[in-house]
């Protein structure tokens, strides 16, 4: 008897346990992984990759013709634990015939949450805070001392109503928005009805927005949408957050509009490049918040994407339809 040939398949990094035990388990397949919690060099993702059926990767590995061409003619199928493809190289893996999966939904409702972190640690000012308090600084109560914005009776504006930004307006609800504006490739009524959101152009909601919220996808259209005009328009007092991806926002103009004073304060859960330098001028500013693109960075959303990954992967390898693949 013919001894089975099993499918090679490659992992870029280390992944939650549920994912990596399904992929333990699947008997038709042979795994290899990236040992480590940090990027695979690109060296190694080419040679890891050669000859593979299948590749399961992350959205800070990049994808393109050359990891593609390292590959070889075996690969079928491209999972990454994502929801964002940007770093995918889509026109030449349908050109190949590559199926790809992601993961939608499963990281909706944390990313969400995290969002709405990050706008109220940015607008109340709580790193600030909680410096004074180690600092010293905290001498007495004071009427006008580290006084912030609320968002009660305010007007949010959101670029991109799709899932996120769907999960976004519905957390804000509870806190007494006023007003909710959002723009987008074109209106969406039916979404926007659960929280009487306003289609507006960009201009106008930089302009009437008190708090803004980027949580699109980063397309032609979008890459550096928020820059020095957009931030021009913004008033002093308003609050920007992104959450969406670092290339959306032009971080130079950004930097001038804080320095300035043009706007009052930044939260960014993404940057360009991750991880952002160490000493770049946006770590100077008080009134700009950066965390390291964790929005999904809850112990049972990144164990479902890991999880939604590998059966994506084997699904594809099985020629089996995905849970989560994506139309090329």
């Amino acid at each position: 008897m013919r001894p089975v040939r099993l499918m090679k398949v490659f992992v870029t990094r280390r992944i939650p346990t549920e994912g990596s035990a399904a992929l333990a388990r699947a008997a038709d397949c042979e795994v290899e992984q990236w040992d480590s919690d940090e990027p695979i060099p690109s060296k190694d993702l080419e040679r890891g990759v050669a000859g593979a059926h299948g590749l399961l990767c992350l959205l800070s590995d990049r994808i393109d013709k050359k990891l593609l061409d390292a590959a070889g003619a075996n690969l079928k199928v491209i999972s990454t634990m994502s929801v964002g493809v940007d770093h995918l190289a889509l026109d030449e893996i349908k050109k190949r015939g590559i199926r790809v999966g992601y993961t939608p939904d499963v990281l909706t409702d944390a990313t969400a949450e995290l969002a709405v972190s990050l706008l109220l640690t940015t607008c109340r000012r709580l790193p600030e805070a909680i410096e004074e308090v180690k600092n010293g600084g905290w001498t007495s109560w004071k009427p006008l001392w580290m006084c912030g914005y609320g968002l009660t009776q305010s007007t949010v504006g959101i670029i991109g109503l799709g899932r996120i930004g769907q999960a976004i307006a519905r957390c804000l609800k509870p806190f007494g928005v006023q007003r909710l504006l959002y723009t987008g490739r074109q209106p969406r009524p039916q979404e926007a009805e659960e929280f009487q959101a306003e289609f507006v152009s960009t201009q106008q909601l930089a302009a009437e927005s008190d708090f803004i919220v980027v949580a699109c996808s980063l397309t032609p259209a979008t890459r550096g949408l928020c820059n020095k005009d957009f931030f021009q328009q913004m008033k002093k007092t308003a609050v920007f957050v992104n959450i969406s991806r670092g290339e959306v926002v032009d971080q130079d103009d950004l930097y001038q509009a804080l320095a300035s004073g043009q706007i009052a304060a930044a939260g960014l859960d993404v940057t360009t490049p991750e991880p952002l330098p160490t000493n770049h001028p946006l770590l100077t500013l008080k009134n700009c918040v950066i965390l390291p693109h964790i929005g999904s960075a809850t112990h049972r959303t990144r164990n479902t994407m890991s999880l939604l990954a590998a059966n994506n992967l084997l699904a594809g390898l099985r020629g089996e339809p995905m849970p989560s693949e994506l139309k090329l």
